[in-house]
């Protein structure tokens, strides 16, 4: 419960965590300390409303490699619109999430995808509306 709690409302103080599960403050506290000992809670974080930001287009880029393309992570994290990078099994060697300002944005990083050593080519899926989108608790 505390973990559903904490995705909602990351700024809830202990003590109203704690209420709401039928634990103290402190309680409450030591427990979401050992989750992040754990690893279970890895950061805190703000949702923050892309669009609001002017990143309007969202899509998604299968990543075509000529060899293993798990050795991308820092190339890949250089480039600030990738919101996600995955390696997939499937008809490409990456999957991205991206977002930008616009089409001319989103060809421009297209371009830098491609400088990345190993990629030989994209296809690009641009949404057009988001029905869903969240965290699992």
């Amino acid at each position: 419960m505390l973990i559903g709690l904490l995705q909602e409302d990351a700024t809830r103080s202990y003590a109203a965590l704690g209420e709401a599960v039928g634990l103290s403050g402190g309680a409450a506290h030591e427990r979401v300390r050992k989750l992040r000992e754990r690893g279970v809670i890895r950061r805190t974080t703000v949702e923050v409303d892309q669009a609001a930001l002017g990143r309007t287009v969202t899509a998604y880029v299968l990543v075509d490699g000529g060899a293993w393309m798990g050795g991308s992570r820092a190339a890949l994290a250089a480039i600030p619109e990738v919101e996600e990078a995955h390696v997939i099994a499937g008809p490409a060697s990456l999957l991205l999430k991206v977002r930008t300002s616009g089409t001319g944005e989103l060809q421009d990083l297209l371009r830098r995808v491609f400088e990345v050593d190993g990629v030989t080519g994209t296809q690009t899926i641009v949404v057009l509306e988001t029905l869903v989108e969240r965290t699992l608790k």
